[in-house]
């Protein structure tokens, strides 16, 4: 009975949070014709709890809410780390623009309806938050209207709750808002996405280049004595060409850096296909033989990158053609394949394609670890020392000229800043900042919805009140037009000026607002992969100005 009606319990908290967790999951695993509340149907329950009064420790939320909010953003952080400086090149430039576009024009909406409507301002950036289905940005906007109240307890009191509220009565129409803007953009621009997805297919294809091989003859006379490390690549050293195998008196051997090339030698080259076909005209031509199928000691093994004294070389580095007579062909990370050039850095998790004999190949894999068993288990220390360096970093005083004071990054900025810059270092002596995809799932859900839960329990006193007898349907109607503006634009401009497809158009709305649930709906709509690929681009840059215009928008306009 205790459990729950004595609210002094830690029991009854962990209980109260535990069933708020596991009911708020599973209504956000209905699905209505494709769409779904997702982790979001925690804060719903929460809100239903709270509103009926099953109310827990204060202390207990508080712990709950700051500490899922560091777990979720330093986990996020390890996620886009790594992807965050190659979202930004050149072929992803433009949906960057366009996302950062969401973000600036939702921004700029907010700040309009804070000083043209008059809704207070801890109210408006959970309504940009619900509007734009960021969860995190609501995580960093309450942390700096913590900190900016700390010392007044009658003023945290008073405003505490409202961001959570003001989320909730926006969100619903979040998801819906960005559905039916890709179904207008449909509409409008009459698109056939039959069409639209074949021509995707066939720019993709022409984009990406596969990694190829090629068996050369050497009849060029300019070659003969020359070793292989100093044949002219067609690209220089960014080529991408390996030399695998060389045939030597009808001898298979592995391609070292120093074997000398004769006339009528047989080359196993790997690499980008229209490299290969430049390096045919510079080496010779095309050889029936495939180096691949004869019969030799020679053999192939892939290798898992899984030993801390490993991770950070490069393949020079490492030195394993001299060491072992091991030549590294192929690297694989994240499911993309690309060529092992000797500047290439190898990463914790990393798999390689060795060629060599056994022997060779036995001491190579024991040089880089090739354990999958230490891929699937977390590095706990680096876990928690990264946390610990992210809160310092995000309680670091910074002195902006424009403000009156210091500002920090908080308990949600610091923590992802510190993220992203380890996910970059990715080892540092003996620590290795890498976790398991699975791990980092597992953590990053359970912070969001230990933040969720804490949030809908705070803020269900009041939703239903100010949703039926308050401004709640007035704030809904305001964040509809955050939610609707900034997309509708930015795909216009993406359709007639960028002349963007429409399967990239609808995966840059869905990452522009972090959407899974709108992601989901666009790979129905098209029947393709091509918005996954817009969305994985755009969704670093997109989720990291999310939390820091949050966290601004509350600094500036507290002033």
């Amino acid at each position: 009975f205790d459990l729950f009606v004595n609210q002094n319990l830690v029991a009854q908290s962990v209980v109260i949070l535990g069933l708020v967790v596991a009911l708020g999951l599973a209504l956000g695993g209905i699905r209505v014709y494709g769409i779904s509340l997702g982790i979001s149907g925690v804060l719903f329950v929460g809100l239903a709890f709270g509103h009926f009064h099953y109310s827990i420790d204060p202390r207990v939320q508080g712990f709950a809410r700051d500490f899922g909010l560091i777990l979720f953003v330093y986990t996020l952080g390890l996620q886009v780390g790594p992807g965050f400086l190659a979202s930004l090149r050149r072929e992803g430039l433009p949906l960057n623009l366009m996302a950062s576009g969401i973000v600036l024009l939702g921004v700029a909406l907010t700040v309009l309806t804070w000083w043209l409507a008059g809704v207070e301002l801890p109210v408006v950036v959970g309504m940009m938050s619900g509007a734009t289905t960021n969860t995190p940005s609501l995580g960093a906007a309450q942390q700096v209207l913590n900190d900016l109240t700390a010392h007044d307890p009658v003023a945290h009191e008073a405003i505490e709750n409202l961001p959570g509220l003001g989320y909730a009565v926006a969100y619903p129409f979040g998801v819906l808002g960005i559905i039916l803007v890709m179904l207008l953009a449909r509409v409008i621009f009459r698109v056939d996405v039959s069409a639209e997805a074949a021509a995707y297919q066939k720019e993709s294809e022409g984009e990406t280049p596969r990694v190829c091989h090629a068996n050369l003859i050497v009849t060029n006379p300019n070659l003969a004595g020359v070793a292989l490390k100093d044949v002219p690549l067609p690209g220089g050293a960014e080529s991408g060409i390996v030399f695998s195998r060389i045939l030597k008196d009808d001898t298979p051997e592995v391609a070292r850096p120093e074997t000398r090339l004769s006339l009528g030698n047989v080359v196993l080259a790997v690499g980008p296909r229209q490299q290969l076909d430049q390096l045919r005209v510079i080496v010779g031509r095309e050889c029936p033989i495939d180096l691949r199928t004869l019969r030799s000691g020679i053999a192939t093994r892939r290798l898992i990158v899984s030993r801390k004294a490993a991770v950070g070389k490069t393949l020079a580095e490492l030195g394993l053609p001299d060491r072992f007579g091991v030549r590294i062909t192929r690297v694989s990370r994240a499911g993309i394949e690309m060529t092992a050039t000797p500047g290439f850095r190898l990463q914790f998790g990393d798999t390689v394609l060795a060629v060599g004999e056994a022997d060779g190949l036995g001491r190579a894999a024991q040089e880089l670890g090739d354990s999958a068993q230490q891929l699937d288990h977390p590095q706990i220390v680096p876990l928690f020392l990264g946390i610990v360096l992210g809160v310092i970093v995000g309680s670091w005083p910074i002195s902006v000229p424009v403000l009156p004071g210091p500002v920090r990054l908080g308990l949600a900025g610091g923590p992802l800043l510190v993220a992203i810059v380890l996910s970059r270092i990715t080892r540092i002596g003996p620590l290795v900042w890498y976790m398991p995809l699975s791990a980092n799932f597992m953590l990053r859900e359970l912070g969001i919805a230990l933040f969720l839960a804490s949030v809908g329990l705070g803020a269900g006193d009041h939703f239903m009140t100010t949703l039926r007898q308050g401004d709640g349907l007035y704030w809904a109607g305001l964040a509809a037009g955050i939610t609707l503006v900034p997309l509708l634009t930015v795909a216009l401009v993406a359709r007639l000026l960028l002349k963007l497809n429409y399967l990239s158009v609808c995966g840059l709305l869905a990452g522009g607002m972090t959407d899974p649930p709108a992601l989901a709906f666009a790979h129905t709509l098209t029947g393709s992969e091509g918005p996954a690929m817009a969305y994985a681009t755009v969704y670093p840059i997109t989720m990291i100005l999310r939390v820091l215009s949050a966290q601004l928008i509350v600094l500036l306009l507290s002033r």
